[in-house]
């Protein structure tokens, strides 16, 4: 009670004060600025708007609060409501933003799923051209919506088709006759406006002060002269068909309706022909822009790698197929355009139209096309052609390349017809490339005749024959048939064999040429409309044009041929008079339709010869592991660089073999080669004297004039035969288990191509003659061991000598009584004689054991008596070789008696001999000899090691460069099974690889 007494008189004293105004309340504030500002907010700017703009962020402004003033007897209350209200608020924003928080939080996990669920379309990005990406580094976008004119001036150009419609619908109530005239140009009207290029257009980037220039130029610029020549013609209708109408109705008209409708019609193709220039003016441009980006990738200004090309891929395909040589014929599968005819019926001059260069050889009425030619037509920005083989560039636009490109095809087509022939099988790849060509792989065929001339051989007309069937009988090639329509139609011989290949018609595409002669020569010109609408051959066909390739001239270019054939068409009557429809001639519409029925054909067929080249490989990989399984799958080439780097080991090895080696070789050799003379020209004539001094000049001379005109030279061809030797040992030696044989043949070739090839240097032996010359006039032997080294040396010589003498010997008497008696042998009776003889001859030795070696002429007149008185009747002639056997044989055993004598003579050889009867001067002329012999293999050992050897290496590289390069060696070096195998193998499995990236390729196409 007392706290709420207390408490009543506080509030009294308050009230007081109040109300005298010596205390005054603070001003309240809302709870929320007082909780958001310690200090007073500073003052802002008032909002100069005619309404306050709200936001949920502003703070409204704070409210002033007034006071009432308090009255007596009445309590004053404290309302706090504002704050309370403050404080709901503050609660509703928590709410709001934390429900904004959480959606927002499951909005993005949901975006996120949803991402996630989307493909990814990076990987697709290639298909768009990079230049539509960067169009607005070169396209000013704001520059071209302001040039462009609104939705209204746009409408303004579209024709009136209703109007058009009504004057097309007044001739056709007027002009009855004419109705089907008029549709029927129409329609060719509207086709040749659709075979127009659609929607390639780029735009090039241009300078501010040229962009109007430019404009009017422009795509823009040709539809407005479009849409004025449109409603000129239209008026021009109109007009005419009501001066028709009023002149008509009259009947004051001095012209007849067939005049007037032949007028009209003359007018409707002039304006169709007209439209049709505007249309390839057009074109002309829209090439030469897309000639500007070509070029533009081609000087990688886009940074990126230009992939091959869908007819590039496709051609690669058929080159690797023609030179698959096996017995599979899914080969012959592929499609490709075959272009055959009559020979002159102007097949080539239709395929420079369609490639738009005249690139082929030229000849009046003679045969110029030898032998298939490939031409792979591709899109590029320059117009140029290749060969397969070769990397050089025919620019097509400077006529010195044509003729240049013209003649290399001449040349090529000569090389490959064979001696005897006229024409050949063998098929020349041309690739060319250029702005607006259609893609597509066509086939010139040598021309098909009816008679074999002078110069050509006797089965010409069977081989181009079956070549032409051997291409046609391709179940998806498409067949060109040319025909000449400026001779008679009962003179073709093409037509009856296209009939036979393709009697239904369904890839056949007939073309007529030279029409322009035709319609002059032709009485008829129904004859002319009855094979373009195939009644006249027996033949059928997917479609049938009309073509003009010229006027005969070979001098004429493309584009003057271009412009001849569209003002022939233009003037022509068979397009006039409805015969010919406008879709049906000129080259140009001709290669729009070959083009899309190749690229229809290719779709059709591609994939099913690609799983025919599966199931071949499946075969061929099941057969390799069958005969050679632990063999790797090496193609020719593969195994001509195996065999290449093992031939080049072994011509190292040269180089590895020890000098000592080499001079010994050399040494055996140079004496083997050398022995006979040495001994039989040298030794024994000189031996035949009576005294040292006559033996030692004998000797001098004798060897002076061997070396001067024999020995260099033979020790020339020694060392040559050496090393033919060494190297022969090292390339046939087996190798163990790492032999193979399968490269004999080819390390014979190459060894046997590399000796002929290898020249000794001419300068050796000149430089041998002099070595070898002061090596023999050497007599001075230093010491003991070499003098003890020469007897071996000579011993060893002549008891070799004195083997071959016994041999020789027991040939010419026979046996002696041992082999007689213990093998059962006998003598012939010529054997007998010389027997005899030898008998009679060595009891004259025995009683002049020095005799000389020539039997004096009473000598053997007494042997022969001798014989004779014991009943053996002899010939002078035989008397004397058995005597040179017996002589020779004595005179070897005396030489090697003296031999041990001359052991001990080495203290007397080095006091001269003198005081002593031992004179050993043939061991001084066989130690000369020996010491040549090392001199010279030494030298020649150097001569090998430092040059031979290594021009021999460069010689065997050589020679395996070029039988690298030369296909039928090692075709004829490599062959077998295996090899065979391999390289059928390696051919299916790269054609397999080419169709599937082509497959793929053709599918991101589509």
């Amino acid at each position: 009670m007392w706290r709420a007494r207390r408490a009543t008189e506080a509030c009294e004293a308050c009230r007081s004060l109040v109300v005298r105004g010596a205390l005054s309340l603070p001003r309240p504030r809302p709870a929320s600025r007082s909780l958001q500002h310690a200090r007073p907010p500073a003052a802002r700017p008032p909002f100069q708007g005619s309404c306050q703009p709200f936001s949920s962020l502003s703070r409204p402004p704070p409210r002033r609060w007034k006071l009432s003033p308090a009255r007596p007897g009445f309590q004053p209350r404290r309302h706090f409501w504002p704050a309370r209200l403050a404080a709901r608020l503050l609660r509703l924003r928590y709410l709001l933003l934390g429900s904004a928080v959480g959606g927002g939080y499951t909005a993005k996990k949901t975006f996120d799923q949803w991402k996630d669920m989307m493909p990814d379309l990076s990987d697709y990005k290639w298909i768009v051209p990079d230049f539509v990406w960067q169009l607005d580094e070169y396209i000013d976008l704001e520059k071209l919506s302001k040039a462009l004119p609104d939705s209204e001036a746009l409408a303004k150009l579209v024709p009136d088709l209703d109007k058009l419609a009504g004057s097309f619908s007044l001739l056709k109530d007027f002009f009855s006759t004419g109705d089907k005239w008029v549709s029927e140009v129409v329609g060719a009207s509207d086709l040749l406006l659709l075979l127009g290029t659609s929607g390639e257009t780029a735009f090039r980037a241009t300078d501010a002060s040229e962009s109007d220039r430019q404009f009017k130029k422009g795509l823009l610029g040709e539809l407005i002269i479009l849409q004025q020549q449109i409603q000129e013609h239209e008026e021009e209708a109109r007009r005419a068909a009501g001066q028709f109408n009023t002149g008509y109705s009259q009947q004051k008209r001095k012209v007849t309706d067939k005049e007037k409708v032949e007028q009209l019609q003359e007018e409707l193709l002039r304006t169709q022909l007209k439209y049709q220039r505007i249309l390839e003016r057009l074109e002309k441009e829209n090439k030469e822009l897309r000639k500007l980006v070509l070029q533009r990738d081609d000087k990688g200004i886009h940074h990126r790698n230009l992939k091959k090309s869908l007819i590039d891929m496709y051609s690669e395909v058929l080159d690797v197929l023609s030179d698959y040589d096996a017995s599979y014929n899914t080969q012959d599968h592929l499609p490709r355009v075959v272009v055959v005819g009559d020979q002159s019926a102007g097949k080539t001059s239709v395929l420079e139209m369609i490639a738009q260069a005249r690139i082929f050889p030229r000849g009046s009425g003679e045969m110029m096309t030898r032998s298939p030619v490939k031409v792979t037509l591709s899109e590029g920005p320059h117009h140029v052609a290749l060969f397969k083989d070769s990397s050089r560039e025919f620019d097509l636009t400077k006529e010195e390349d044509l003729a240049a490109l013209r003649r290399e095809i001449e040349l090529r087509m000569r090389k490959n017809v064979k001696e005897g022939y006229t024409v050949s099988p063998e098929t020349i790849s041309l690739n060319v490339k250029g702005p607006g060509l259609q893609r597509m792989v066509l086939v010139d065929l040598p021309g098909v005749i009816n008679t074999v001339t002078s110069g050509m051989a006797p089965d010409t007309k069977e081989t181009i024959f079956s070549i032409s069937k051997a291409y046609m009988q391709n179940p998806n090639a498409i067949i060109l048939c040319i025909q000449d329509g400026s001779v008679d139609a009962e003179r073709s011989i093409v037509t009856d064999l296209v009939s036979q290949m393709d009697p239904h018609g369904r890839r056949t595409i007939f073309v007529l040429t030279k029409v322009d002669l035709a319609e002059k020569n032709v009485a008829s010109p129904s004859r002319i409309q009855q094979i373009i609408e195939g009644k006249l051959f027996p033949m059928k066909a997917l479609g049938y044009f009309a073509v003009v390739t010229g006027k005969g001239n070979s001098s004429e270019s493309i584009e003057a041929i271009r412009d001849y054939e569209e003002e022939f068409f233009q003037n022509s009557k068979l397009l006039k008079t409805s015969m010919l429809k406008a879709h049906q001639v000129t080259t140009r519409n001709l290669s729009l339709a070959v083009s899309d029925c190749f690229w229809k054909m290719v779709r059709e067929s591609v994939e099913q010869q690609a799983d025919s080249f599966k199931a071949t490989r499946f075969n061929l990989e099941t057969e390799w592991k069958n005969n050679f399984p632990r063999l790797r799958e090496l193609d020719r080439n593969e195994l001509f660089e195996k065999a290449k780097n093992e031939i080049l080991d072994e011509v190292i090895s040269l180089s590895q073999v020890t000098p000592k080696h080499w001079e010994e070789i050399l040494q055996q050799m140079l004496w083997e080669r050398v022995s006979t003379h040495v001994i039989e020209n040298i030794y024994l004539p000189a031996a035949q004297t009576m005294n040292s001094g006559t033996f030692n000049t004998t000797v001098d001379i004798k060897l002076k004039q061997w070396t001067d005109k024999q020995l260099p030279t033979k020790a020339v061809e020694v060392a040559w035969e050496t090393l033919q030797e060494e190297f022969a040992r090292f390339m046939t030696e087996p190798k163990g288990k790492e032999h193979d044989d399968i490269f004999d043949k080819l390390k014979q070739a190459v060894k046997e191509e590399s000796i002929k090839r290898h020249k000794w240097n001419d300068f050796a032996e000149d430089s041998l003659r002099v070595i070898q010359h002061n090596a023999l006039e050497d007599r001075s032997i230093t010491d003991k061991q070499q003098w003890d080294a020469a007897i071996y040396f000579m011993e060893e010589a002549l008891r070799g000598r004195l083997r071959d003498t016994e041999t020789v010997l027991e040939n010419m008497v026979g046996p002696d009584w041992k082999k007689r008696w213990m093998h059962w042998m006998g003598r012939t009776q010529e054997q007998s004689v010389h027997n005899e003889t030898k008998n009679e001859l060595e009891k004259m030795l025995k009683c002049n054991e020095e005799h000389p070696a020539y039997l004096a002429s009473d000598e053997i007149t007494t042997v022969r008596k001798n014989l004779e008185s014991r009943g053996v009747e002899v010939d002078p002639s035989l008397i004397k070789d058995t005597w040179h056997q017996v002589y020779r044989r004595h005179f070897l055993k005396t030489a090697l008696s003296h031999c041990n004598l001359c052991r001990r003579g080495f203290y007397y050889y080095q006091r001269h001999f003198v005081d002593s009867e031992l004179e050993c001067n043939d061991v001084v002329l066989f130690w000369r000899i020996q010491r040549m012999l090392s001199i010279t293999a030494n030298t020649l050992r150097q001569q090998l090691t430092n040059t031979e050897v290594r021009r021999l290496e460069k010689n065997v590289k050589e020679v395996l460069e070029d039988f690298a390069e030369d296909s039928e060696k090692k075709l004829k070096l490599l062959t077998g099974k295996r090899v065979q195998l391999a390289e059928d193998l390696k051919k299916v499995r790269e054609i397999q690889e080419k169709l599937d990236a082509f497959i793929e390729a053709l599918h991101q196409e589509k």
